[in-house]
C-alpha cells in the first residue's frame, strides 16, 4: 500500500490557494444542496428577511439567492471569497457561536469549483461585484442593486468534473435543493423564502415571514412546510432540564410514517442530522410503534453554546453535547410525558383511509340526473323509524345493546351501542360513531396497568446459580460497567470480574431464557452508536406486552353493554390507549358529515 516504500524520499510541498479551496470544497459542497445551504445560511446571518433562490438544472447549471439583508461594500468582497475570513466569529472563543456559519470556506470553496459572482449592497454605499471562476478571482466592479446581496453560482463543478459524475438526477438534486429550503424555513419563521425552478419557469416553494408570537408563527410555519395535516395530529412539546430546553412538535403514533423522512431536528435553531437525537426520538416511542414505522417530529433543542459544539464536521450537520445523557433524557422523557397526556388521542388519517377504504358504488347515471331528494328533518326520521320497527332493540336475534340509563354520547368516545363479530365494539358520539377494537383496546389498557405496577414495585430479579461470564475488552467492559446502576434497575446485575471480564450474577425475572452475553454486546453496540441504550427495556416491555395480549379480553368474547362502556371509559383515562402494543389504532371515529357523503347525501 506504500507507494514510496525502498524508494526515494517523498517531497513536502506547499499546495497553492485553488487546490486548498477546491479540497476544501469536497467537505463543505458535496451537491448543489450543499451550496444552496451554506448561501441561504450566510443570508440568514445577515440579518435578512427575505430570501428567493432560483435554480436551472437541479442546481448543476445555476444557483442564485438573492437577500435584503445587511450586504457588504466593496472592500468587504475580496475578503469575502478569502479562506478563513469570516464576520461571524473573532477566534478567541471557538464554543461561543450564535451564528450559521463561522469557519470561513463556503465562499472560496464555492469560487474554486465553480463560476461565482457576488454583487451586494451596504446600507449608505454604492452597490459593487466581484466574480470568480475556478478559484481566479477577478477585480470589485461598480454594480447597481439594492440592499442586501446576490450571489450566483454557475456551472458547478467544471472545475472537478469528476465530482458530476457522482451527482444524481436533475429532479433528485431540485428535491434536495428544496429539502434544505424547506428544513431552513421551518427554523426561521419570521423569514419568507420562494424557491424557483427557471428551466420550466415553476416556483417550487414558498411561504411569507409569519406573524405573531414566536410559537404560534412556528406552528403556522409547520403547517404549510409540513401539512395542516400534520399539525393536526402532533403533540406540543415543552420541557427544560439543567439549562437544555426542548420546544416543538411530536405527532401522535397512528400518525407514522414508513421512513424517517418527516423528522427535523434542530439545535440552537440549526438543523442537523445527529445520531443521539435521533435515537432518543425513537426511545421516546418505542412502545408505542409497530416494527418499521417511524414517528414524525419537529424539535428544537436550545441551550448556551458552550454546551454543545458544532464545529465537529465542515458540513456543520452533527454536534456534540457537553452533556449528552442530558439532552438525551430530555428529549425521551418529554416525549413520553406528550404521548401519555394524549391519552386514547388517535390521528385523523386513520378515520380518513378508513373512508377511502370505503367506496360506494355508484348510482345508475339515470337516477343521478333526476333524483336528488332533499334531506329530511330531524323529528321526520324518528316518526318514520318508530314506525317501521318499533321494539328492535329488545328483538332476540339482534346484537344492539339496550341504551345506558345515563347516555354518554358526550364522552369522548362515546356510549356502546352495539358489538358487531364479537370483535367490533360500535359506539355513538355526539356528532358521529366509533368503532373500537376490543381486543387491542383492552391489550393496551392491560399492558399500561402492568407497566404502572412494574414502575411502583421495581422489576423483579432472579440470582443465577453459576453467574455467567462475558469476557470483553477493557474499554468495553468499562463502558458497559459504567451503566451497571441503570441495569441493576432494570433487574440485570453486573459487577466486575477481573480483566476485561464481567460476572452476570442476576437476571430480570421476567424474561425467560436470557441471553446475558448476547445481550451485553448489543447493549455495548447501542452505547458505541448511540451513547445509550434502551435494549433491555425493550426486552422487559415485549414480556410485559406478551402478558397483557394473553391476558386481555379476546376477540369472539361477548361482552354487555356495561362492559363495553366499561372499556371505553377506562380507555379515555389510560395514557397511549389510542394504539395497540405493536402501534395499531384502537379506536376510528366516522363523523356524520362523513357518512352521509359515503350515501351521496
Amino acid at each position: 500500500m506504500n507507494s514510496h516504500a525502498n524508494k526515494m524520499r517523498p517531497v513536502i510541498r506547499q499546495l497553492d490557494e485553488s487546490a486548498a479551496n477546491r479540497i476544501a470544497a469536497g467537505e463543505v459542497v458535496e451537491r448543489p444542496a450543499s451550496a444552496v445551504k451554506e448561501l441561504v445560511e450566510n443570508a440568514l446571518d445577515a440579518g435578512a428577511t427575505r430570501i428567493d433562490v432560483a435554480i436551472a438544472k437541479g442546481g448543476k447549471a445555476l444557483i442564485r439567492v438573492l437577500d435584503d439583508g445587511c450586504g457588504m461594500t466593496g472592500d468587504d468582497l475580496p475578503l469575502a471569497l478569502a479562506r478563513h475570513a469570516t464576520s461571524k466569529i473573532d477566534g478567541s472563543d471557538l464554543l461561543d457561536i450564535r451564528s450559521f456559519g463561522f469557519r470561513g470556506e463556503a465562499l472560496p470553496s464555492l469560487g474554486a469549483v465553480g463560476r461565482l459572482a457576488i454583487t451586494s449592497r451596504a446600507q449608505g454605499f454604492e452597490a459593487a461585484q466581484i466574480a470568480v471562476s475556478g478559484g481566479r478571482i477577478g477585480p470589485v466592479k461598480p454594480a447597481a442593486g439594492n440592499r442586501g446581496t446576490v450571489v450566483e453560482l454557475r456551472d458547478l463543478f467544471f472545475a472537478t468534473p469528476a465530482r458530476l459524475k457522482f451527482l444524481r438526477s436533475e429532479r433528485a438534486e431540485t428535491q434536495a435543493v428544496a429539502e434544505v429550503i424547506r428544513r431552513l424555513a421551518m427554523a426561521e419563521p419570521f423569514v419568507g423564502f420562494t424557491l424557483t425552478d427557471e428551466d420550466e419557469g415553476k416556483l417550487l416553494f414558498r411561504t411569507d415571514a409569519e406573524q405573531g408570537e414566536l410559537f404560534d408563527a412556528l406552528q403556522t410555519r409547520l403547517s404549510r412546510v409540513m401539512g395542516r395535516e400534520f399539525i393536526d395530529n402532533a403533540l406540543p412539546i415543552g420541557a427544560e432540564r439543567d439549562g437544555i430546553s426542548l420546544t416543538g412538535f411530536a405527532a401522535l403514533p397512528t400518525y407514522s410514517r414508513g421512513a424517517a423522512v418527516a423528522q427535523h431536528l434542530f439545535v440552537n435553531g440549526r438543523p442537523v442530522r445527529d445520531k443521539l437525537l435521533t435515537g432518543a426520538l425513537r426511545a421516546g416511542y418505542m412502545d408505542v410503534l409497530p416494527s418499521g414505522r417511524h414517528p414524525a417530529a419537529v424539535l428544537f433543542v436550545a441551550c448556551e453554546p458552550h454546551a454543545v459544539d458544532v464545529n465537529v464536521h465542515p458540513a456543520k450537520a452533527e454536534v456534540r453535547f457537553r452533556e449528552p445523557d442530558i439532552a438525551r433524557g430530555l428529549v425521551v422523557s418529554a416525549l413520553r410525558h406528550a404521548l401519555a397526556g394524549a391519552g386514547h388521542r388517535s390521528s385523523t388519517t386513520v378515520a380518513a383511509e378508513a373512508l377511502a377504504a370505503a367506496r360506494p358504488e355508484p348510482a345508475p347515471r339515470a337516477y343521478q340526473a333526476s333524483y336528488a331528494p332533499a334531506r329530511p328533518s330531524g323529528v321526520a326520521i324518528a316518526t318514520s323509524l318508530a314506525f317501521q320497527a318499533p321494539g328492535f332493540a329488545e328483538t332476540p336475534t339482534a346484537r344492539v345493546e339496550p341504551e345506558p340509563e345515563t347516555p354518554a354520547e358526550d364522552a369522548p368516545l362515546g356510549a356502546a351501542r352495539a358489538q358487531l363479530h364479537e370483535n367490533w365494539i360500535i359506539a355513538q358520539t355526539a356528532g358521529g360513531i366509533v368503532i373500537v377494537d376490543q381486543h387491542a383496546a383492552h391489550e393496551r389498557l392491560v399492558y399500561e396497568r402492568l407497566k404502572a405496577q412494574i414502575e411502583a414495585n421495581g422489576i423483579a430479579s432472579q440470582a443465577l446459580l453459576i453467574p455467567e461470564i462475558v469476557e470483553l475488552s477493557d474499554a468495553d467492559a468499562q463502558r458497559i460497567l459504567s451503566i451497571a446502576d441503570d441495569l441493576a434497575q432494570m433487574g440485570l446485575v453486573i459487577e466486575p470480574f477481573g480483566g476485561g471480564a464481567v460476572a452476570v450474577r442476576e437476571v430480570p425475572a421476567l424474561v425467560r431464557r436470557l441471553d446475558a452475553r448476547a445481550l451485553i454486546r448489543d447493549i455495548l453496540d447501542d452505547l458505541a452508536d448511540q451513547g445509550a441504550s434502551d435494549r433491555l427495556r425493550a426486552r422487559v416491555d415485549a414480556v410485559l406486552s406478551s402478558m397483557a395480549c394473553h391476558g386481555s379480553v379476546r376477540s369472539g368474547r361477548r361482552m354487555s353493554g356495561d362492559e363495553m362502556n366499561a372499556l371505553l371509559r377506562e380507555m379515555e383515562r389510560t395514557p397511549k390507549s389510542g394504539q395497540c402494543n405493536h402501534g395499531r389504532p384502537t379506536w376510528i371515529e366516522l363523523k356524520l358529515s362523513d357518512i352521509e357523503r359515503l350515501f351521496g347525501r
